[in-house]
């Protein structure tokens, strides 16, 4: 129908994604039933699923059945699977890649009409391209996941100082099986959280209503919107934080995902970007000394995570390992506000280092400059004219980044 009318196509997850990567002027398609489970190969840990299946169903309701887990995730698992993947979603650990490496094959429907069986030995440069993909290829229908038994994990959090952190990295980021951690600006202070798979039994802190929600949310929030009208408040504000929730040792061990997965509280604006490993310090040290000489106010925390490099085409690990920086500006009660200054000042830090944005975020980079940021640019783009010559699986996003 939309070939006739000559009318575009998009597919939508689960519209966590805070940019217009899923908008479309035609016809949207929502996957949200089309999430079931094909089969299961317990003895190879891998399941077949329909693409639009959530991750948390995954991790709650399907893969515990069968005593299996996903090896790693990001901070949420609202995202469908196929969504995750398309994006370059990640989570942390210098011997983990992106979780679009995990992925054993897919089924791709092309703007053609054809569907593609695709893996590492069947269509392989289809589905080096398709395993992060941006929608632009066609619509995936679902995916084979290599999977692992089911584990815990044991995390044990610290404080120290961000010089610490940048001058020991290696040390520190191959230490732990996950490796990852939250700075908070204007503190100069970071917690830092390693994550191991353990055999030890499940041993966790029961929430307190007073501190995790009162203090922990609905304080935070008001402050937050009391800096809105005098933000030399957010530097007290990120201390204050960091010296109650952050600041003492914290230990648990507990199911894998429920580690990976924290509570993002309430509304925010974020932009992600990546930089090579060795580059980690050099980005931070410079974003520091900008927030403290040039008195802009940034949110806390600053998330940062690792990942190791891959082959897949638009990755954003392809051919390097990489360190994801992502910056945060809370929106108390909803408040349409922004840190312009430091967003342009965190973009132009992260592309002179090389940096490559989030995906799924918004991002101002256009396709010369991508071209350089990605070997395998050119070959992404040819092969997308070829999958979908009419363009129907295009929008304002993708002409953004892709045309000429």
């Amino acid at each position: 129908m939309a070939r006739k009318e000559g009318k575009r196509v998009k597919v939508c997850g689960s519209r966590h994604s805070p940019s217009d990567i899923a908008c479309t002027t035609g016809y949207m398609i929502n996957m949200k039933h089309i999430n079931k489970v094909i089969s299961v190969d317990v003895d190879k840990c891998q399941i077949h699923v329909e693409a639009g299946v959530k991750l948390e169903k995954l991790n709650i309701d399907i893969l515990p059945r069968h005593g299996l887990a996903l090896s790693v995730l990001g901070a949420i698992s609202e995202q469908t699977i196929a969504g995750a993947i398309s994006t370059g979603t990640h989570g942390t650990g210098y011997n983990h890649g992106i979780m679009a490496t995990n992925i054993v094959s897919l089924e791709l429907l092309t703007g053609r009409g054809e569907v593609l069986q695709c893996s590492a030995s069947e269509n392989p440069d289809v589905f080096s391209a398709a395993c992060c993909g941006l929608g632009a290829l066609g619509i995936i229908l679902t995916v084979t996941i290599q999977c692992e038994p089911a584990y815990r994990l044991h995390e044990i959090q610290t404080s120290t100082t961000l010089d610490d952190v940048l001058d020991n990295l290696d040390a520190y980021v191959e230490g732990s099986e996950h490796f990852r951690f939250l700075w908070y600006p204007h503190t100069d202070m970071v917690v830092i959280s390693k994550l191991n798979r353990t055999e030890r039994s499940i041993s966790t802190t029961p929430p307190s209503w007073f501190w995790n929600k009162l203090i922990g949310y609905h304080a935070m929030e008001f402050s937050l919107w009391l800096s809105e009208f005098y933000q030399p408040l957010v530097p007290w504000i990120n201390w204050l934080y960091f010296l109650i929730f952050s600041s003492q040792p914290k230990e648990r061990v507990d199911i894998g995902h429920r580690v990976f997965n924290f509570d993002c509280l309430f509304k925010q604006l974020v932009t992600e970007w990546n930089v090579p490993r060795n580059k980690t310090g050099e980005v931070l040290r410079e974003l520091r000394d900008n927030i403290d000489k040039r008195r802009f106010y940034a949110h806390m925390p600053t998330e940062v995570r690792f990942t190791r490099s891959d082959d897949i085409m638009i990755s954003p690990a392809n051919g390097r390992e990489t360190c994801f920086i992502n910056i945060i500006h809370f929106r108390p009660y909803g408040r349409k506000t922004l840190n312009t200054k430091y967003w342009v000042v965190y973009e132009d830090i992260l592309k002179r280092a090389g940096g490559r944005p989030h995906w799924a975020k918004e991002h101002p980079l256009r396709n010369k400059e991508l071209s350089e940021l990605y070997p395998r640019w050119t070959e992404f783009c040819d092969l997308r004219k070829k999958l979908d010559p009419h363009g129907m699986f295009l929008n304002a996003y993708l002409e953004r980044i892709l045309s000429d």
